[in-house]
């Protein structure tokens, strides 16, 4: 295969609400942490163990704007995007970095009110809408 690829898929939790930032063109920028959670038994043991990794996530322009206005910490979405390495120097003048996931998709997977969907023209299916009886069971 002489291409590459760069994709990343997470469905997690809100640890906290969008923090937007607008830019005078009139452009935006919103993160938010997200957390992905796995749960095994130990073998040796017999205990339960549950380990969650954090993520940094930026969306951009009017993803953000949809973001910060429908979602917030606690809520569970939907990810789709690639992973992106910053670097910059601290005060110290050392160097940082950081790994994000730029956001090309989202789907909001907490239920929220009728009015909020429609407006949104998606998100949840309607209250009344038949939905599976194991669709929150997801095998990840």
């Amino acid at each position: 295969m002489s291409g590459t690829l760069n994709k990343v898929m997470l469905i997690g939790h809100l640890g906290d609400d969008i923090k937007m930032h607008h830019f005078d063109g009139g452009g935006s920028i919103g993160r938010f942490p997200l957390a992905t959670n796995e749960s095994y038994t130990n073998k040796s043991t017999g205990e339960k163990v549950s380990q969650t990794d954090w993520h940094n996530i930026v969306v951009r322009n009017k993803a953000a704007e949809i973001c910060e206005k429908y979602l917030s910490k606690g809520d569970k979405v939907y990810v789709e995007g690639r992973l992106k390495t910053r670097k910059w120097q601290g005060e110290d003048g050392k160097d940082r970095y950081t790994t994000e996931i730029n956001v090309d998709d989202f789907t909001f997977l907490s239920a929220k009110s009728q009015e909020s969907d429609a407006e949104m023209g998606g998100g949840a299916p309607p209250k009344d809408a038949p939905q599976s009886p194991d669709s929150d069971d997801l095998p990840f």
